[in-house]
Parts: structure tokens; sequence; C-alpha cells
């Protein structure tokens, strides 16, 4: 039973050409966004359900359908800016870095030195690394795009051969 003042979460599932993901959102935002198979993922949503002191049920919502329609578009290679209201659950300097990810043009890549330096750090490589590593938004916050500063595709939780598959898609538009 859920007490009444608990806040909803929905859970819902979204197919694409990379894999099944999951949309987690509330009637305004959409708090995770993330592939399955994602390493810890089921860790993030423990973290996410603590954070929020929510509960996470299957469902969807106008937010989950927005995502699913974007991420067809985005597919199609008919939409290169995601529009659908986000929450950022994390550290000034966690959400620091996501909001200079959202700065990253289609289509391009950026290193972790390079944002470090973006955002005023230039000795912060490794912690902007970590805070692009904590990105729950998979694809609509585009971590993707960063790289090393050698140009080789450096990691990725939703597996680098997505990555390689992103960056490949986005050039290609």
């Amino acid at each position: 039973m859920y007490r009444m003042n608990t806040k909803l979460l929905y859970q819902d599932t979204i197919e694409t050409p990379l894999g099944v993901m999951i949309a987690i959102a509330d009637e305004e935002m959409l708090y995770l966004l993330e592939f399955v198979e994602r390493v810890k993922l089921e860790e993030g949503i423990g973290r996410l359900r603590k954070k929020t002191r929510a509960t996470i049920i299957p469902g969807s919502t106008k937010i989950t359908a927005s995502i699913e329609k974007e991420l067809s578009l985005y597919f199609a290679g008919k939409l290169k800016e995601f529009k659908t209201p986000l929450c950022l659950l994390g550290s000034p300097f966690q959400k620091e870095v996501w909001e200079e990810l959202k700065k990253i043009p289609f289509g391009t890549t950026h290193s972790y030195s390079g944002l470090a330096i973006e955002i005023q750090n230039p000795l912060g490589c490794r912690a902007v690394a970590r805070a692009n590593s904590t990105n729950r938004l998979a694809i609509v916050i585009p971590c993707h795009r960063v790289i090393n500063k050698g140009g080789e595709l450096g990691g990725y939780a939703g597996g680098i051969q997505r990555k390689k598959w992103l960056l490949e898609h986005e050039s290609s538009k």
C-alpha cells in the first residue's frame, strides 16, 4: 500500500535500434533514461528512489511518451536537440558538468580535459570524467560525445559499441 505523501515515479520501457531503454518519470520531468544493460542500473534506480523518496511503479506518463517520441525522431535522424524536461539529481559540480555536456553540438565530440577547461576547472579532468559517468539520462545528456584527448572513444556505461554507433549516427546527419 502506498502512503498518501509518497511521491510516485513511473517506469516505462522504450524500444530503440540500440536496445531497450528504461525511462523513469513523473508527470513533469524525466529522471532516468538508460539502456537496460547499463552497468549498475539497479543501484542507480535505488539511489534515485532514495533521493526522491519515491515509489517507482510500472506505467507511462506524458513525459515518458514525450521522450519515446523524441528518441524515435532522433534515431530516424530527424531530431538533434531534446526538449523533454529533465530532473538533474546530483551535486552542484555534477549538474555543472551535465549542463556543459548539453552544449556539445550534435555530430561533434569534446574531450574530458576540454570540458574541464570550459567549466573553469582545468585540473579537474578526472572529476569531469567521473561526473560524466554518473549521468543517468543517456543520449539526452550526450555523455557519449565525450572522448579522450587523443581521440580514443574512452568508456561508456551503455557499452562502447553503442557509443561508437551513436557518434557515427550523429556525424552522418
